[in-house]
């Protein structure tokens, strides 16, 4: 039994990965929340990816770390700022540290939090498992399941054996009304296509999203909306352009403004990236284009995703989208004619 300095205890979560990494951890945020209804739990992560959790209201408080100012920065700041760093995380007195993404530099903070409990994801070759004292401790990291069944398996140890998957979060219902009299004042069905990805090889090619949006906009009453991410704003003249006509384009908007629109869809369309993971766990009918490279591990879940991979993503045709598409909107028509009749417009 874990004795704790305070009561309630204070939980310290760590994750330190990507936005869809920290996405598919939402199961197990959600059951260390019901495992602990009293803790004050504190979320510490990279700035977008805490900035989502703090406004999804997923645990008490954020701690926001630019990750990215601390690896390319000048030494001497980087090292000033982890001082600091670990500092804040000292000064806060947790009971419970937990790293899910468990990485050795994430291992470190956690060892010097100094916190009497220590339960540290254990991963080949990129955690320092001497650092955790939580015992039992979990089962290494497995390749072969779901990331998001993986940060399931962290927490076992804390006696957490009834997780829910794929619950879908709560969105701002007054985001979703506002992008709905923005973007389909009409009625129409609304289709969302992501058209951006961190890597160009996850890209599936611009024209074929263009192509597809002109199917959608000639066969049945669909309002296409192609929704773009920062590193595709400096190009939005030129993407407005290869839409007119077929799609409108909505661009600027925060993770917590997406997850409100993705919540509105019919169906969302996008590649192997965050956005694509933000919009399957609002519940929206999900199709994911993935290189076939790319492990099942990392795929976008939920019960109204699908996945095309085919060998390499450019071989992936616009008719196979189009024909999944059309399976997706009339499997889950019905349950979406509801959900427009309860949302207030």
């Amino acid at each position: 039994m874990m004795v704790y300095k305070n009561e309630p205890p204070k939980i310290c979560i760590l994750h330190f990965g990507q936005v869809g990494d920290v996405i598919m951890s939402f199961a197990a945020l959600a059951a260390i929340r019901k495992r602990f209804p009293e803790a004050e739990i504190t979320f510490i992560g990279g700035k977008t990816p805490a900035t989502l959790v703090a406004g999804l209201t997923l645990t008490d408080r954020v701690i926001q770390v630019d990750r990215h100012a601390l690896l390319n920065g000048p030494k001497s700041d980087s090292i000033k700022k982890i001082f600091k760093l670990v500092g804040d995380v000292r000064r806060e007195k947790f009971d419970l540290v937990i790293d899910l993404h468990s990485l050795r530099e994430t291992n470190l903070l956690g060892f010097l939090s100094g916190a009497k409990h220590r339960l540290f994801g254990r991963r080949r070759n990129r955690s320092l498992d001497l650092l955790s004292n939580y015992r039992p401790r979990p089962i290494q990291y497995d390749p072969e399941k779901h990331l998001s069944d993986i940060y399931i398996d962290v927490i076992l140890p804390l006696g957490i054996t009834d997780v829910e998957r794929g619950n879908k979060i709560s969105v701002d219902e007054s985001l979703a009304a506002a992008f709905v009299r923005a973007y389909c004042g009409n009625g129409k069905r609304l289709v969302g296509l992501a058209i951006g990805a961190g890597n160009q090889s996850r890209k599936w090619e611009l024209e074929k999203f263009v192509d597809l949006a002109r199917l959608f906009k000639s066969n049945g009453d669909n309002e296409v909306i192609v929704f773009l991410g920062p590193e595709e704003e400096k190009w939005i003249d030129d993407i407005r352009c290869k839409f007119e006509g077929t799609a409108s384009v909505a661009a600027g908007l925060s993770l917590l403004e997406l997850a409100a629109a993705s919540s509105t869809l019919n169906l969302f369309i996008g590649n192997d990236t965050g956005t694509t993971h933000l919009a399957a766990a609002t519940g929206a009918p999900v199709i994911a284009i993935v290189d076939e490279r790319a492990p099942p591990t990392y795929f976008p879940s939920g019960k109204n995703t699908k996945i095309i991979r085919i060998e390499t993503i450019e071989n992936i045709s616009v008719d196979e989208v189009w024909k999944a598409s059309v399976e997706l909107l009339e499997a889950n028509e019905r349950e979406f004619l509801q959900r427009k009749t309860t949302r207030t417009i």
